[in-house]
């Protein structure tokens, strides 16, 4: 079965349902992870900084959800502060991701990836030249 944009999260006897975007899940799951301790900023694309630019944010930035047969699946890609005990981060990012989604649509992740694009010093955020770049995998 191929992958779906959409997700649903309700239905009824009269044929109404309620669907969401994977989009929106990405949204709830961006703002969860940057808040976080230890979390820095999560990765960015050349859309979001183009985004940043004229002044529009992209909150979902560093989240990737799949749908895959009903089974949700995120890769989440930050930036940790440098010093944090990296495999505590993750944990607490991925159980505070799983506790946000479940709370606010009650719908479960099956795999959370955390993805340590890299680490941010005191120093560095003190600069404001500082890039941040793009991993390819």
């Amino acid at each position: 079965m191929p992958e779906s944009s959409t997700i649903l999260l309700s239905n009824n006897e009269n044929g109404d349902e309620t669907r969401v975007d994977l989009g929106v899940l990405e949204v709830i799951l961006g703002i969860a992870a940057k808040k976080v301790d230890g979390v820095n900023e999560m990765r960015g694309s050349l859309k979001s900084s183009i985004d940043k630019i004229f002044g529009r944010s992209n909150q979902g930035k560093g989240v990737s959800l799949t749908n895959r047969n009903g089974n949700l699946i995120a890769d989440v890609y930050a930036y940790f502060d440098y010093g944090v005990n990296v495999p505590k981060v993750a944990l607490e990012l991925q159980k505070q991701l799983g506790l946000q989604l479940e709370q606010m649509t009650n719908l479960k992740l099956v795999e959370t990836n955390i993805h340590v694009v890299g680490l941010i010093s005191e120093d560095d955020k003190n600069n404001t030249k500082v890039e941040y770049k793009e991993v390819k995998n």
